[in-house]
């Protein structure tokens, strides 16, 4: 049985997909956590987990008027968005674990090989950055350089 995150995350991309070439969703979070019998913050756990800067979307919550939540979803063939998309996720310093998020999704984006995914993601591994004071901001370097040369 599927998990009830998986769910949620499941119908959010089904509406992406239903909305056609239209990249962005408005939902009411209580009307969503109405529809699975949850709690708000069920949605929002599925929001800041499934729908990343890291996996491609921008999240927007929007008080007033019942408050509202914007996703949008950066188009693939886009590549300035993407590309400023991913070097904002990055910012000034970056996990290893968060790197390897944006490289997936660049890998199941078809915007990298296999091949380049490994490398990049040996090159800013920790064991290969040992030693270094700021290994995450380093890491945030060398990730945006290998990008810009790729997209």
């Amino acid at each position: 049985m599927a998990r009830l995150s998986d769910v949620i995350e499941e119908f959010i991309k089904e509406l992406f997909d239903d909305n056609g070439s239209n990249n962005e969703l408005q939902i009411q979070r209580n009307e969503l956590a109405d529809k699975f019998s949850c709690a708000p913050s069920q949605i929002n756990y599925v929001l800041s987990t499934r729908f990343t800067n890291e996996k491609g979307y921008l999240i927007e919550s929007r008080r007033g008027g019942g408050g509202y939540i914007v996703i949008k979803r950066v188009a693939n063939n886009n590549f300035d968005d993407i590309r400023n998309l991913i070097f904002e996720s990055i910012g000034d310093s970056i996990t290893y674990h968060n790197s390897v998020m944006i490289l997936e999704h660049l890998y199941e984006m078809n915007r990298i090989t296999e091949r380049e995914f490994n490398i990049i993601k040996i090159s800013i591994a920790d064991s290969t950055l040992q030693g270094v004071e700021d290994r995450n901001r380093l890491r945030a370097e060398m990730l945006k350089s290998m990008i810009l040369v790729i997209l």
